[in-house]
Formats: structure tokens, C-alpha cells, sequence
């Protein structure tokens, strides 16, 4: 028994660790904070895709986003009710959660308000159980008991809409900062709703007649932010209370201290004053002020929310950074999962095929961290922006990437890199500064083929000699655009190019001798290539060696590639899928930009409308996942990527990225030891129990000790799934059960045992 118990919590403890097949995981960068508040006991930090906290005791850090429960990405402010012990999220979106003891509850009434206005949540102002909104349409007063809208202001000049930032209130007047001006109403206004009963304040008395951005209450004084100044009310007068030149981006009162961000050419700081107009304390990091976007005191510490370094707690001495582990940026460059490991960039181009202008970052994910190479790391990186391309070097797992405008960079083992732009490589046609490189693979002789679009000569091969090879096709391509490759199991090189098709090149493996070489150009309509359009946005390799295109509308297979020069030739087909009582051209009138091929030879895909998984044939619909049905962050997918070892299926969209724990992994040679999990299954479990380590199309039987069988299926790729019952669907007993695996020739034969523990 005392060895049961151990194997037991042994067990358990590495399930624990080990991600439940269909459950998620975000991905998002931390380092992008926008706002900050404070609680009791702990500090929270908002991003534009989630938040986060500190524990102040623990220093523990906790994460929140979709995947936990959040109700969407998007997150403009966040404000802590110590009253109350919630904190409210507001969204662009005007979507509001509160995040409280027992969980989050979600008030869409404003978002579902069909309102042709901005509705962004500016900031939230909480007092004596009422929560108000500072909104694009106005002010919104939310019930915090009852979760529900109490009141609308909508206290722009003739009854209009008006954006209002802040509100504040003392003891007479509540106060609203709004585009229109600063304005005020009695607390003891029967009506605020009504416009008419709100006095214009700027324009008057020391304020002047222009947009107010911010109104505090500090320490019974109110503080009004106009023009990059910050103005106090005295009696019925505006004195200046602080300017200092700089611009103010924010301002924040907690513990009867100011805390004013501002940016001013390079020297952006914090400034934190007293209830008197005096300096508290002056913050200035170089790294961690570099753009601070909202600043709080808690217990004298200062706290500082920057959108390029995360939650920063400075004291008078020392400053401490916070942040989860995570990529730096939203990934939207390039996608690659080899042996075990995701690489990663921020980058690349955007829908039109400009630059995005975003600084290099290269990140890789293993053993469930992330590792960030960036200007930061490597100060050599500045200057060198969308890294759109990545290919890993088979012969020492090296990474080569391609830069959309400076060439093709080289990351060593020794954390070193080489950056390539000297000749073959060109810059393009119309700017010969920019060299760049859209595309790369290392094809079945370990040769790096690189596509180098809009340049002259677009298509180069960098041999294992370490000398290079030029190639130009005979067709006229429109600016000479080339971007994603792709290597054939002939040794075939594919090669996209956005607007004029798909092209495909054999060179008979000599590469120097250009006399042999073979082009073809795959274009729309029976005998150009039958693609469902020129505008080809994704190619990929499934199992059998099919090359599936992805175009604007809809995805073409063309399964004979190997005959593509021959006199049979070989043109895409147009697959038909089922889904329901319908059938249609697969994703006809969709964009398919993303095409990942899972160890089961089933195929995701990315469109922007979403994610979905298709039968290894194309022709059934087996899930789909959007934004409203999962935690994907946004529907318009960019890349995927599958984890051929775990079978997590990473997909990165236009608001971040998450990962999937899907249901195939890779096959492998019969394992002698399965690897199941959970094992023991504990009572309270409630998936499927995954079965690893066997060849593909692998039988699987599990049987009771006696021999009977309880349960047959096969692999998915190297995996099989049980859900813990029987062929009737009845939950087993608890007790202790065989897995008896055999590949489809009978040949090879493995053995397991599950522990389970039934309710």
C-alpha cells in the first residue's frame, strides 16, 4: 500500500504539470502595460490582451485572460473598489467584467448597445457600491451589487455624446473631464442624466476652453489635467498646482499622492506629488519608464505600468520588474515547431504585404517557458525590424530568419548571430536598401533556399558548401513577389507567390547546372493549375506528400506532385466537404492563411474567421473554434503551428497568441513503456485519458485483469484516447485495467495499465 500511494502522488503530480488534452493555454505579452491599481493586497497590472497581479507578500504572480474566464482581449482600464474587494476590466469594446471573490461576471448591456459611437471604457470611478464609467458616449453608472446599468450621462453640449476620460467627486459636486471641457453636477442632482443640470467649467476662472483629459480627487482637493498642465480648484478659482514642460499622459491618486506619467523626447519619467503641489518622488528608468502609461503609491513603493516593460515596483533605491512569462510582443511573424520547441517572431508584413515596422524579437518555447531573444538581449538587433521568416538548420538546430528589409540573420548556439546582406541578396526594385526575405527552407540535401521578393533576382540557395546559387524563373512575376517555401518529397521547391500563384522549380538536385531546370506556374482555371485563385496566401505538406494550397478562396490539393512534369501533368482538385446536410468547395469565400497538418494527418486551419479542424482528407468539418466558442483572442488567424510531441496546436492570431492541447501526436517507433495520463485517473477527473508512444493507425485494446475487453480503438498519429468507458458508455469500476496496443501489421506490440479511481 505505502508503494501504491507513492506511485500515486508521483503520478499525479507530473499530470499536474502536463496540459489536459482539449484544454488551452495563452501566450500573451505582458510586457504592454496600460494601467495599474492596487488592492489590499495586491497589485494588478492590465495589458491590451489580459492582466495580471502580484501578490505583495508572496510576490506570486497570477494571471488572467480568455482562457481563465476573462470575456474578451481588448482591456483599456482596470480600477480596484477596496469597498467592495472587485475589480473591474473595461474593454474597447465598452464590455465590462468584475473580477471578484467567487469569480468574474460579465455586464454586456453597453456593448450590445447598437450605438454608431465610440464606447471605450476610459476609466472607472468607484464609490459606495455604485461604479461609474467614463466612456466614449459618457458617463455610465453601474449597480456593483446587482451587476447591472443604474444610470446613463450623456452630458455632451444639446443632450449629445461626449467622450469623457475621468470622474471624480467631493463632497458637493461630482466632476466629469470630457473633450468638451471640464464639467460638474450636485451630488444631490435629482437627475444627472439631464444635460442641463451640468456646469461648464472650462473656459472659466483660470481653466481654458479646451478638452480636459483627467480630474482627481486629492486629499479633498480636486485636480483637473488640461493642456499638459494640472490645475486646483480653490474656491471658485483654477490656480496652477504643476507643468514642468513635459507632456502628461496620466494621472492617478492613491495615498493621498498624485502619481503623473509623462513622455518628453526620450526623458519620460514619473513625478510624484504631494497633496501640496511638493516633489514625493521623481521615477526615471531608462528601460523601465521607457513609456509609462499609469503610476500608483501603495505602502510608499511606486508602482509603474510601462507598455514596453511590464509592472515595475521602484523604491527609493532599487526598482523590481514584473512580468509573466511570456513572448515580448504579439507574435504575428512566423510560426515553427521543431523538435519539441516553438519558434516565433514579431513582424513580418501586413495584409497588403507592408512592413509592420515592429523590432526584432525572436521567441522560443520549451519545456513550457519562454526564452526572448530582442534588441534588449542583443543590442546589435537595433535597427532591424519584421522578422518574417524562419527555418531551423537540420545539421545543428541553428535558426536562420528572414528579415522583411534587412537581410537574412543567422542565430548561433553561442548566442551569437550573423546578419547576411552582402550579394546574391538584393534590396528591391524600387528601394534597393531594403532587402527583403519573405521566405525560407532547407530542403532534403541540407541546402537553404531563400526567397528574396521584389528583388530583381528573387530565389537563392545557400548550399551546404557554404556558396550560393542564383535562380530566376521564366515567368513574369508581378513585383517580382515571392514569399513562403515549401520542399516536396522529391526534393521539389515550391514557392507562393502572393497574386500570381504557385510556383514550383525542379532542379534536378544539380544546382549549378541550370540547363535541367524545370519551372511550373499554378495558377486559377483547368489547365493553368485549377487553384481556386492566383492569390495564394499558404502552402503545406501533408502526410502522403500532397502540397495543400491555401488562396483567398478556399483551400487546392494537388496530389500528384511527383507527376507535376510529366506528360499525366498534375492539377490541383477542388476538395468537397460535408458539413450537416450541406456540401460545398472546401472553404469556398474564405481566406485560408494558416495550414498545419497534425499527427493524424488531419489538417488545421486558419482563416479570419476563425480556426477549424478537417478530416485528413478534407472532407468533414471535425471542430471548429472562434472567438465566441474558445479563448482564441480574435478570429483572424495568422499561423499555426503543431507540436508534433505533445500534439499542442499553437495558433497565433492578430490579438496574440494560445495553444491547444489537440488530440494526435506524432507516430513513433513502438515504445516499450506507453506513457498514459492521468495515471491513476483520480475521481474527480472528467476528460479523456491519453495513451502515447506507439506507430500510427496503432489498435488499442483495454481490457479488464481477466482479459475481457472493456474498450478498442485506434491511434490518432501516436496517441489514442479513452474516456473511461465502456463500449456501452458506461463509467468503468474502479480498479486496475490492461492497455494492450498492436500497429496495423500485427508486428509490434506494447503494454500499459491505468489505475482508475471511479467517483
Amino acid at each position: 500500500m505505502r508503494y501504491l500511494l507513492l506511485f500515486f502522488v508521483l503520478v499525479t503530480k507530473a499530470f499536474a504539470q502536463s496540459p489536459a488534452i482539449g484544454t488551452w493555454r495563452e501566450h500573451l505579452p505582458y510586457g504592454i502595460a496600460i494601467d495599474v491599481t492596487a488592492s489590499t493586497n495586491r497589485i494588478y497590472a492590465a495589458t491590451p490582451f489580459s492582466l495580471f497581479s502580484v501578490d505583495l507578500a508572496s510576490e506570486e504572480i497570477e494571471r488572467f485572460s480568455k482562457v481563465s474566464g476573462l470575456s474578451e482581449t481588448g482591456i483599456s482600464t482596470i480600477q480596484f473598489d477596496k469597498l467592495s474587494q472587485k475589480l473591474w476590466i473595461g474593454y474597447t469594446s465598452s464590455n465590462i467584467d468584475v473580477l471578484t471573490t467567487k469569480g468574474i461576471i460579465n455586464i454586456p448591456e453597453l456593448k450590445r448597445e447598437t450605438v454608431n459611437h465610440d464606447k471605450t471604457i476610459h476609466h472607472f470611478f468607484t464609490d459606495n457600491n455604485l461604479c461609474y464609467a467614463s466612456t466614449g458616449l459618457g458617463v455610465i453608472v453601474l449597480d456593483a451589487n446587482k451587476y447591472e446599468i443604474r444610470d446613463s450621462w450623456i452630458i455632451g453640449n444639446n443632450g449629445h455624446y461626449v467622450t469623457t476620460y475621468m470622474v471624480a467627486k467631493d463632497a458637493s459636486f461630482f466632476y466629469a473631464a470630457t473633450e468638451e471641457g471640464l464639467k460638474r453636477t450636485p451630488v444631490t442632482n435629482p437627475n444627472p442624466a439631464d444635460y442641463h443640470s451640468w456646469e461648464f467649467l472650462s473656459g472659466n476662472n483660470g481653466l481654458t476652453a479646451t478638452a480636459c483629459k483627467g480630474v482627481v480627487n486629492l486629499n479633498s482637493k480636486i485636480i483637473a489635467l488640461q493642456n499638459d498642465s494640472l490645475f486646483v480648484l480653490n474656491g471658485s478659482s483654477w490656480n496652477l498646482f504643476f507643468e514642468n514642460g513635459s507632456a502628461i499622459t496620466s494621472i492617478n491618486t492613491t495615498e493621498n499622492k498624485l502619481a503623473v506619467t509623462q513622455k518628453n523626447a526620450g526623458n519620460n519619467q514619473v513625478v510624484v506629488l504631494n497633496s501640496d503641489g511638493t516633489t514625493y518622488r521623481n521615477v526615471q528608468h531608462p528601460l523601465f519608464t521607457a513609456i509609462p502609461k499609469k503610476a500608483l503609491v501603495n505602502n510608499g513603493m511606486v508602482w509603474v505600468a510601462d507598455s514596453t516593460s511590464g509592472l515595475s515596483r521602484f523604491s527609493a533605491t532599487e526598482v523590481e520588474p514584473y512580468q509573466p512569462n511570456a513572448p515580448l510582443q504579439v507574435v504575428s511573424g512566423n510560426l515553427v515547431a521543431y523538435a519539441s520547441t516553438l519558434y516565433a517572431t514579431a513582424g513580418g508584413t501586413s495584409n497588403i504585404g507592408d512592413p509592420l515596422h515592429k523590432p526584432a524579437g525572436l521567441y522560443l518555447y520549451k519545456e513550457r517557458q519562454w526564452h526572448n531573444i530582442s534588441q534588449l538581449s542583443h543590442p546589435a538587433l537595433a535597427g532591424i525590424n519584421d522578422l518574417a521568416s524562419i527555418a531551423i538548420d537540420p545539421r545543428d538546430e541553428t535558426v536562420w530568419i528572414g528579415s522583411f528589409g534587412k537581410g537574412l540573420l543567422h542565430f548561433k548556439s553561442n548566442n551569437q548571430f550573423d546578419i547576411i546582406q552582402q550579394a546574391p541578396l538584393s534590396g528591391t526594385v524600387s528601394d534597393p536598401t531594403s532587402i527583403r526575405i519573405n521566405g525560407l527552407v532547407f530542403d532534403n540535401e541540407q541546402n537553404l533556399w531563400v526567397s528574396n521578393t521584389g528583388a530583381a533576382t528573387y530565389l537563392h540557395v545557400l548550399k551546404k558548401d557554404n556558396t550560393w546559387q542564383s535562380f530566376t524563373s521564366p515567368y513574369v512575376l508581378t513585383n517580382n513577389a515571392v514569399s513562403q517555401l515549401l520542399i516536396d518529397d522529391v526534393n521539389q521547391l515550391w514557392i507562393v507567390s502572393p497574386g500570381n500563384g504557385l510556383l514550383l522549380l525542379q532542379h534536378n538536385n544539380t544546382l549549378d547546372n541550370k540547363t535541367d531546370d524545370l519551372w511550373r506556374l499554378y495558377r486559377s482555371g483547368r489547365g493553368n493549375g485549377n487553384l481556386p485563385s492566383n492569390e495564394v496566401l499558404t502552402i503545406a505538406k501533408d502526410k502522403n506528400g500532397y502540397i495543400w494550397v491555401g488562396t483567398n478562396d478556399g483551400i487546392g490539393i494537388i496530389q500528384c506532385p511527383f507527376d507535376a512534369f510529366t506528360t499525366t501533368g498534375c492539377e490541383a482538385i477542388l476538395p468537397v466537404a460535408q458539413q450537416g446536410n450541406f456540401a460545398n468547395y472546401l472553404f469556398k469565400g474564405e481566406e485560408v492563411r494558416a495550414i498545419a497538418v497534425d499527427g493524424a494527418d488531419r489538417k488545421w486551419i486558419g482563416t479570419r474567421n476563425g480556426v477549424w479542424l478537417i478530416s485528413a482528407e478534407g472532407d468533414k468539418v471535425l471542430q471548429r473554434f472562434t472567438e465566441t466558442n474558445s479563448p482564441l483572442p480574435s478570429n483572424d488567424i495568422q499561423q499555426i503551428a503543431v507540436d508534433g510531441t505533445t500534439g499542442d496546436v499553437f495558433i497565433a492570431t492578430a490579438k496574440g497568441l494560445v495553444s491547444y492541447r489537440g488530440t494526435a501526436t506524432e507516430a513513433t517507433v513502438m515504445q516499450k513503456d506507453l506513457f498514459i495520463y492521468p495515471n491513476p485517473v483520480p475521481p474527480t477527473f472528467s476528460g479523456v485519458i491519453a495513451i502515447k508512444g506507439m506507430a500510427a493507425n496503432s489498435t488499442v485494446k483495454i481490457t479488464e485483469l481477466n482479459g475481457r475487453l472493456v474498450y478498442q480503438t485506434r491511434s490518432l498519429g501516436g496517441q489514442a484516447l479513452w474516456n473511461g468507458k465502456d463500449a456501452k458508455g458506461q463509467p468503468v469500476a474502479t480498479g486496475v485495467y490492461l492497455v494492450l496496443v498492436t500497429d496495423e501489421q500485427q508486428q509490434e506490440r506494447a503494454a500499459g495499465k491505468i489505475v482508475f479511481i471511479a467517483k
